[in-house]
């Protein structure tokens, strides 16, 4: 094992004696299953059991998420607000599917808010905000902002019932898209776009004492365009980054275009 992966022996026992850096340890993002997947896509073939295995002995652990925990308010209209999305997490394109979603994020000058927007079918963040209120004028502008710069508008936009999502100003930016609510205090049915917010604070934010709006603002920057889109691996997206995932599919619809 030790010589597949370009470890000598008195290497390993020297990295196991001294255990880890805080720095290192922090970069210690995946489980046995993507470091196995990784491992494969450099043409080391390694089961899972003995990644785990050697895991294990380098105290080397997987962040892993906390339950959900309920942000928002829901607003008044629940009985008119239909879940048309109801769990189907895997359209077949892109820009079939978004789905948006708020979360605090604490700093020492008070909490900012971090808003969201998923396309499901590559788990990318296309578009996000920071604001320091929870006025939907900021939902308005990151939506204008996102319709500006993809293909295409979705068929669904889905998210909670937080009155940001219920308002008429959200009713009208998103006029022509089948509008999609979770249940009542249910966050399992946006259950993607939370856990990357779960996410994107467990493996980065909470690392940090964040003094003020701007330090939160370079921290989400970084962890979204300069990792989770482009380099973080996802099991939905067979082991690759959401970016990658995207483009290859672009990259067969433009050889099957050509081949007509």
């Amino acid at each position: 094992m030790l010589k597949r992966i370009g470890l000598s022996k008195s290497g390993y026992y020297r990295h196991k004696s001294k255990g880890l850096s805080k720095s290192k340890e922090r970069q210690h993002l995946y489980g046995a299953p993507k470091i196995t997947a990784k491992l494969r896509k450099m043409g080391i073939q390694i089961s899972e059991r003995t990644v785990g295995k050697y895991m294990k002995e380098l105290k080397i652990r997987a962040k892993y998420c906390k339950p959900f925990t309920v942000t928002t308010r829901d607003s008044n209209l629940n009985n008119k607000l239909k879940n048309t999305l109801d769990e189907q997490f895997n359209p077949e394109a892109p820009d079939t599917i978004w789905c948006i979603d708020t979360t605090y994020i604490p700093t020492k000058e008070g909490f900012v808010y971090l808003t969201s927007i998923m396309d499901l079918f590559s788990r990318r963040i296309i578009s996000w905000d920071l604001s320091t209120t929870l006025e939907t004028t900021n939902i308005i502008s990151l939506i204008n902002k996102v319709k500006a710069t993809r293909k295409s508008n979705p068929k669904i936009i889905h998210s909670d019932r937080g009155s940001q999502f219920t308002s008429k100003e959200y009713c009208e930016i998103t006029a022509g898209i089948t509008r999609s609510y979770s249940k009542k205090a249910y966050p399992w049915d946006n259950a993607c776009i939370e856990s990357f917010h779960a996410i994107i604070k467990r493996e980065c934010l909470n690392e940090y004492n964040i003094s003020s709006y701007n330090k939160a603002r370079r921290l989400v920057f970084s962890y979204i365009d300069g990792f989770y889109n482009t380099v973080r691996i996802h099991s939905h997206c067979g082991y690759i980054s959401p970016l990658e995932f995207e483009q290859t599919y672009f990259d067969k619809v433009q050889k099957v275009n050509k081949a007509a």
